[in-house]
């Protein structure tokens, strides 16, 4: 049986949301015990030249359930603004998971073969659904995830792989 477009997208997202959910919550409460302010994080940088944790969070949502609008839509931008607190933060990662659950493999297998467009200002990128989201969408979604985990690592909160990880999908 093959696999099918929402098993590579929508249940990847939510596993990966559900680690990122998780590791956010582990570091409000570190920040709690330890007496840190949650929201000095928010514009924390592993480099000087990369984007902050709020960035990162922001875009994590922007590249699941803001690339399943776009594929519906036939239309994908970038990140706009966002929540510019550690709570903010945590709200939109739960109210992505929600929607994401909310869609269903057939409205999201019927979107394959779509055209869409990728737009960053002037500049528009046609893709076909499924490419944009094996070669856009879910490799950016990781790469976000992985640096807004990294900069909670960086700041002492004791987070491991399994709480990258998320919740597998297990035989049986």
């Amino acid at each position: 049986m093959a696999i099918s477009l929402y098993e590579l997208s929508v249940s990847s997202f939510l596993q990966t949301l559900g680690g990122v959910d998780g590791f956010l919550g582990k570091g409000l409460a570190h920040f709690k015990e330890k007496g840190i302010d949650p929201n000095e994080v928010v514009k924390t940088r592993l480099a000087a030249d990369m984007l902050p944790f709020q960035f990162q969070v922001v875009s994590i949502v922007q590249h699941s359930l803001g690339a399943m609008r776009g594929v519906k839509a036939g239309l994908f931008t970038p990140p706009q603004g966002g929540p510019t607190d550690y709570e903010g933060l945590q709200k939109i990662v739960a109210e992505a998971r929600e929607a994401l659950q909310a869609l269903t493999p057939d409205e999201v297998n019927a979107l394959e073969g779509n055209d869409m467009i990728f737009q960053l200002g002037e500049r528009k990128l046609p893709f076909i659904v499924k490419d944009f989201l094996l070669t856009f969408s879910l490799p950016n979604f990781h790469f976000h995830a992985a640096t807004a985990y990294d900069i909670l690592r960086l700041k002492g909160v004791p987070l491991g792989k399994r709480d990258y990880l998320g919740r597998m999908r297990l035989k049986g």
